[in-house]
């Protein structure tokens, strides 16, 4: 394939989790289940946020937009790591490839903003009570949720269009399950300094800001909580955030975890199994760790689902 002039291939072999011929069932079952467990979870937590008015706050909006990313981030990758298995070839498209870059950053990083978001929608919610629905009226968190979606865009698309201006060599294998920006680059046979450099600059900027946001609003609240002087007025108050820190503690933790594992072993093939973490699981599990832990959500899901079996 010629991109004006700039690379000579037109695709790429995934090398996937595993070569073994035998795990392939095995693995298609598995990622398979937790793709739909995903899928449903997520979505009931939209329907169940949509359809009943008692949740239609805030804090709530927020939530039906992750689990919304959420669905959409894993939808970047599994589908197609299950359509190779499932035809028993590695290889996907040039194009392909850079578009499941560009979604894969997109929403990997609007997940982490509206985790910073929804901190900050605890912050208000907990520290400055009294003026919660004015600070966070419908304009404003409407207005977060597209600057993230703004910011996120633009630098994904950056990185995309740099990327563009690489050769790749013919018969190019990515040691991983999905195109990731960082392994792409290591194969290109061109310059990939600028690429590194703007690489390595946003995702610190776009890594340290977020996380700095829910370390300061989690700041606030504990100072705020130790101002309340009866415990059942703190544990009511910080009951509200139980389900948010899990969220965070998992995003990032996992995220974490894939950096050292790659850092400290050097080995691509131990850094795909634990991407798998933060790419799968964690979209997998924040249904579970918002309607276990949130008597509202649970309440929701449950006239969801009596409508449901009622009018069938």
């Amino acid at each position: 394939m010629e991109a004006g002039n700039h690379t000579q291939l037109s695709e790429f072999v995934l090398l996937g989790l595993s070569e073994d011929p035998e795990l392939q069932p095995l693995l298609f079952g598995v990622f398979l289940f937790m793709y739909l467990v995903t899928v449903l979870g997520n979505l009931f937590i939209i329907l169940a946020i949509t359809s009943d008015s008692h949740l239609h706050t805030p804090m709530y909006f927020f939530l039906s937009n992750l689990s919304f990313v959420d669905i959409c981030f894993i939808s970047t990758i599994v589908p197609k790591m299950l359509v190779n298995i499932q035809a028993q070839s590695r290889v996907i498209s040039y194009k392909g490839c850079l578009t499941q870059v560009y979604f894969f950053m997109l929403f990997c990083v609007m997940d982490s903003f509206l985790l910073t978001v929804m901190a900050y929608d605890r912050f208000v919610a907990i520290c400055h009570p009294l003026h919660y629905m004015v600070i966070m009226n419908p304009r404003l968190c409407g207005l977060l949720v597209l600057m993230c979606w703004f910011i996120i865009f633009w630098v994904s698309l950056l990185h995309i269009l740099l990327m563009r201006q690489l050769t790749f060599c013919i018969g190019t294998e990515i040691p991983h399950f999905f195109c990731e920006l960082a392994q792409v680059l290591q194969l290109a046979c061109s310059d990939t300094l600028i690429n590194n450099i703007i690489m390595y600059v946003a995702t610190a900027l776009i890594g340290v800001f977020p996380l700095t946001g829910i370390l300061f609003s989690y700041t606030k609240i504990v100072s705020s909580l130790m101002r309340i002087s009866s415990a059942g007025g703190k544990y009511k108050a910080f009951s509200t955030c139980g389900s948010h820190l899990s969220s965070v503690s998992l995003f990032y933790g996992t995220s974490l975890g894939v950096y050292l594992s790659s850092a400290m072993t050097h080995s691509s093939h131990r850094s795909s199994i634990a991407s798998v973490m933060y790419t799968v699981v964690t979209p997998m599990l924040n249904p579970f760790i918002y309607s276990l832990r949130n008597k509202d959500v649970k309440g929701a899901l449950g006239r969801l689902l009596s409508r449901a079996s009622s009018s069938l």
